[in-house]
C-alpha cells in the first residue's frame, strides 16, 4: 500500500512538473511572440510609475494579452527596476519583450511631444509638434517666433511636461552670426556663447538635446559635426579640382548653397564655379557681394545697388580673382559634396529661369539669350 501511495505521489509530482514546465514554455512564448497590437500607439510612462501600472495600461490599449506575463518577463530579465519616464512608440505586433526593452533601455522618448527650434535664413521659429503613431508623422500644435511674439499659453503647459523632447534645427545657408543671435531666444537653453564661430563651421542639421542644455556645448557639437562631414567628403573629392584645402572647399560650398535652393542643381552650379576657377575667370556671384555688405548679419532685404556691385570688399567676386577669404554661410553636407564632386559640364554661366531653377550656358551668347528671357519673365510678372 505504501509503495502504491509513493508511486502515485511520484507520478503526480512528475505530472505537476510537466504541467509547470509546459506553462513556463507557454508563458515564454507569449512574452517573445508578436503581440496583438494592430495600430501603433504612443506609450507614456510617467515619473514614479511601475511595471504594474504600465502592464495594465498596455492591456487596456490591447498591446499585450497578459499583464502578469509582462511583469514576470520584466522581473526575470532584471529590467523591472529599470523603467524610465518618457513617451515610447510601440509598433504594431510588438512583443512584450520588445516593449520592455523599449521602456527600459535608454529612457529617451521616441514619440509624444517635441519642441523644435528651427533657425531659418530669415528668422527662427519655435514649433511644438506631436507624433501621430498611426502615420509616424508629426502634427504641428503651435508655432511662434520667440524674438517677435509672446509664447502662446499652450507652450507653458508643454514646457512643464517631463517627457517633452527638444531639438535645434539649422537650415542650410544660415550664417554663424544668425545662429548665435537666434539661440539667445531659445528659452530651453542655458549659458552664453562668448564669440561668434568662424563662418561655415557649423553643420546645418537637427540636434536633439535635453532641456537646459548649454548653448556653448551645443555650438561645439555643431562645429564637430561640420568638421567630421568636411573631413569625410574631402577624402572622397574629385582629383581634378582647383581647390587646395578643405577650407577652400567650404568656401565654394557656401557659395553653391546660397546660389540655389534646388537640390538637383547643386552639382551643376558647382560645376560652373569650378570651370571658372580653372579658366581664371572671376566668379561674379551676387551672394558673395551681399555678404561683403551685410557681414552675414541678417538678410539684405533688397536688390544690390550698382554702387555695391562696384564697391571694393574682399567678398566682391566681380572685382577679386578666385574665392573670397571665408565662407559666406554654413553649407550643408549636400552642398559640400557638390563642391567636391561637381557635375562634369562645360558651363560657365547661369541665370534664373523663372521656375525656381536656373538656365545654364557654355557661351556668353547663350547666356545673354537666357538673361533676356529672364528679363522678359520679370517684366511680365511686374505687369500682373
Amino acid at each position: 500500500m505504501w509503495r502504491n501511495f509513493a508511486s502515485n505521489a511520484l507520478t503526480l509530482f512528475i505530472g505537476l512538473l510537466l504541467v509547470a514546465g509546459g506553462a513556463v514554455i507557454w508563458a515564454k512564448g507569449q512574452y517573445t511572440s508578436p503581440g496583438p497590437l494592430e495600430q501603433a500607439i504612443c506609450l507614456r510612462v510617467d515619473s514614479g510609475s511601475n511595471m504594474r501600472k504600465i502592464s495594465e495600461k498596455l492591456v487596456a490599449e490591447a498591446a499585450i494579452s497578459n499583464a502578469a506575463i509582462f511583469r514576470a518577463g520584466a522581473d526575470y530579465s532584471d529590467k523591472a527596476r529599470l523603467l524610465k519616464a518618457g513617451s515610447f512608440l510601440v509598433q504594431p505586433g510588438a512583443s512584450m519583450e520588445e516593449i520592455v526593452d523599449s521602456i527600459t533601455r535608454g529612457g529617451r522618448s521616441t514619440c509624444g511631444t517635441e519642441v523644435n527650434f528651427r533657425i531659418g535664413i530669415l528668422s527662427a521659429e519655435l514649433q511644438v509638434r506631436e507624433l501621430d503613431p498611426a502615420t509616424n508623422r508629426y502634427r504641428e500644435v503651435l508655432a511662434f517666433n520667440p524674438a517677435e511674439e509672446e509664447a502662446p499659453a499652450g507652450y507653458a503647459e508643454v514646457a512643464a511636461q517631463s517627457d517633452v523632447r527638444y531639438r535645434v534645427t539649422l537650415a542650410e545657408g544660415v550664417t554663424s552670426w544668425q545662429v548665435i543671435e537666434e539661440l539667445k531666444d531659445a528659452e530651453f537653453l542655458t549659458g552664453d556663447v562668448a564669440d561668434v564661430p568662424a563662418e561655415g563651421g557649423l553643420a546645418p542639421d537637427s540636434y536633439e538635446i535635453p532641456r537646459g542644455a548649454d548653448r556653448a556645448d551645443l555650438v561645439v557639437q555643431m562645429q564637430e559635426r561640420q568638421q567630421d562631414t568636411l573631413a569625410r567628403l574631402w577624402a572622397e573629392r574629385d582629383d581634378d579640382l582647383p581647390l587646395s584645402t578643405p577650407e577652400e572647399a567650404l568656401i565654394l560650398a557656401s557659395i553653391v548653397e546660397k546660389e540655389t535652393g534646388v537640390p538637383e542643381e547643386r552639382g551643376q552650379v558647382a560645376s560652373v564655379f569650378v570651370n571658372r576657377l580653372k579658366q581664371g575667370m572671376r566668379l561674379q556671384t551676387d551672394p558673395t557681394v551681399i555678404y561683403g555688405v551685410t557681414k552675414g548679419k541678417g538678410a539684405l532685404g533688397r536688390g544690390l545697388r550698382q554702387s555695391e556691385l562696384r564697391g571694393e570688399t574682399p567678398y566682391n567676386t566681380y572685382l577679386i580673382d578666385g574665392l573670397p577669404p571665408t565662407p559666406i554661410a554654413n553649407p550643408g553636407a549636400a552642398a559640400i559634396e557638390a563642391a567636391l564632386n561637381p557635375d562634369q559640364t562645360s558651363w560657365l554661366f547661369f541665370v534664373a529661369d523663372g521656375s525656381g531653377g536656373h538656365a545654364f550656358a557654355e557661351t556668353l551668347a547663350e547666356h545673354n539669350a537666357n538673361v533676356a528671357n529672364w528679363r522678359k519673365i520679370e517684366a511680365e510678372r511686374a505687369n500682373q
